[in-house]
């Protein structure tokens, strides 16, 4: 059980109070979608942390996958993903993506999102293939598809007159009564005060919490708060043992973070170690196009064999006349680190890139709390299972986005915002300076990647649960006034549920792999871990 049921003391009869129809916690595509796809008539504001084009959506470089060729079909699609997710993917979610993917992509194009088209006519969307996909169903912008469909997207809801933008304002937790979601609360950064927003229906699109760990390819705001604040309120977290890590992110003194696409090697890439070797066949029948969590081991296994610190991505071989135009914004950033990719290798590394598990929810988004909705990397719809199948993540938060709208309506007509008073007064007395704070992140963050990264095993888990608890002792009663001590007390109850999760979880699946259990156990794990109240 929990200690505390909320982060900060507060009155909501003292403090200032916004209302809405709908609040969109999130500013990435899962977000902004669900707002286009809410009716006009409803008034709308979507909270994000930073400004409205700071996200995880933004920085997707690969594509969206949808079923568009004459020789691929859903169901093709749909097996690609089942095989991807390693036997724990809900088929029935799964279906619901592959089979409204095209009827999402004609709507974003609506909206004025351009994808790359076949040189023939200019007609035809252009097709590329990434790892775990049987076929070409990949579509793009260059290598910026998720800047592109963002840009277009939050372009036309800042057209809307019934859409806010609340920039700079930190939720902070869910207020909630008799399992009902009533709105949130939120500090904003540019006043230092805590509000209240209420709501008919809250969606949660906070993206993931990549920040967990040292290395990763997620922007400063993927924190995990949707997952944290959800699970306090009592909604129900599950598969959060499953975290991807890309297995191709540039190592270079100045930049660990920066992604080199699954596309690259979908386009011919090759991963070579420094030997020069090509290394990949001897390890999986795909090769390059293995699933990620296979790749990312097993370039984890040539720097361990090796000594290295990196291995290569090879693109020497395919011209740089077709790099600069397929891969225009790898191209140019590598070039500004000195790495010409028609000439150079790619020095690369596995980081952390994505979360499988989130808030529990079904094909409607919904959750356990009434009112209260989740959609993106924040949900879990059970669509990924134990590994993600690249490029569905974009396709994801459209499909579902589009679901909660459809949802909401049924919720909405008739309803308006209530002022429902809400109190709490803890304990909470330890004040804990922002340097010392500052510190204990980064120690989570290095632990988290150190012992709960890419191979575990359970003795580096158990140790790590133990030094997490510890610090959960410590900062169970430090009195919250900033977003690092939201952060850290929501990374700390994240990463100790994480943990558990990993130990309890005596196999190895998709993106969990245990070198202590180094097969998959379909007899006794062939199902979800759900963490709840």
């Amino acid at each position: 059980m929990l200690k505390y049921r909320y982060l900060i003391d507060f009155d909501t009869n003292n403090m200032e109070k916004e209302f809405f129809d709908v609040l969109i916690i999130g500013s990435g595509i899962a977000g902004v979608y669900t707002s286009l796809e809410l009716d006009q008539k409803y008034k709308i504001g979507i909270l994000t942390k930073e400004e409205m084009d700071i996200s995880n959506s933004v920085l997707a470089q690969g594509g969206i996958a949808v079923s568009l060729d004459k020789n691929d079909s859903p169901d093709a699609h749909l097996k690609d993903t089942l095989y991807a997710g390693a036997g724990l993917c809900d088929e029935n979610s799964v279906r619901v993506l592959v089979d409204e993917a095209a009827m999402n992509i004609t709507k974003i194009c609506d909206f004025g999102v351009e994808f790359d088209k076949k040189e023939k006519d200019g007609s035809e969307l252009a097709l590329s293939r990434e790892a775990a996909h049987s076929t070409n169903r990949i579509i793009h912008a260059g290598d910026s598809t998720g800047k592109e469909v963002c840009d277009k997207l939050i372009n036309s809801a800042s057209l809307r007159s019934n859409i806010s933008f609340v920039e700079r304002t930190w939720v902070v937790d869910l207020l909630v009564s008799d399992d009902t979601c009533y709105g949130v609360l939120a500090l904003d950064e540019k006043t230092g005060k805590i509000k209240a927003y209420y709501a008919g229906i809250v969606v949660c699109a906070s993206g993931g919490f990549g920040q967990l760990y040292h290395h990763t390819t997620n922007p400063e705001v993927s924190t995990g708060d949707g997952a944290a604040f959800s699970y306090r309120a009592g909604g129900e977290l599950m598969d959060i043992e499953f975290v991807q890590f890309h297995p191709t992110v540039l190592y270079h003194k100045d930049n660990h973070s920066f992604l080199i696409s699954e596309a690259v090697r979908g386009e011919g890439g090759i991963l070579r170690n420094h030997k020069g070797e090509r290394f990949m066949p001897k390890y999986h029948e795909l090769a390059e196009l293995a699933p990620r969590d296979v790749v990312s081991r097993c370039i984890f296994k040539e720097m361990q064999i090796n000594g290295d610190d990196f291995e290569y991505v090879d693109t020497t071989h395919m011209g740089k006349e077709y790099l600069e135009n397929r891969f225009p914004m790898i191209y140019s950033t590598l070039l500004e680190y000195g790495i010409d990719m028609s000439k150079d290798l790619i020095p690369i590394a596995p980081a952390e890139h994505y979360c499988m598990g989130g808030i529990k929810t079904d094909i409607f988004g919904e959750t356990k709390i009434k009112r209260f909705f989740a959609c993106g990397e924040s949900a879990c719809t059970g669509i990924h299972g134990a590994n993600r199948l690249a490029s569905n993540s974009l396709l994801e938060g459209l499909v579902f986005g589009r679901r909660i709208g459809l949802k909401a309506k049924q919720i909405l007509d008739g309803y308006k915002a209530e002022p429902v008073h809400f109190t709490y007064k803890s304990n909470r007395t330890a004040e804990v300076k922002a340097d010392i704070t500052n510190a204990a992140i980064e120690k989570l963050r290095n632990l988290m990647t150190l012992k709960v990264g890419i191979v575990r095993n359970g003795d580096d888990l158990k140790a790590a649960l133990k030094e997490v608890r510890e610090l959960k002792e410590k900062i169970i009663d430090k009195k919250n006034v900033s977003g690092d001590d939201f952060t850290l007390q929501n990374d700390t109850m994240l990463a100790e549920m994480i943990i558990e999760s990993a130990i309890e979880r005596e196999e190895s699946r998709g993106a969990h792999y245990r070198s202590d259990f180094p097969e998959t156990d379909d007899i006794n794990w062939k199902k979800n871990i759900i963490k709840k109240l």
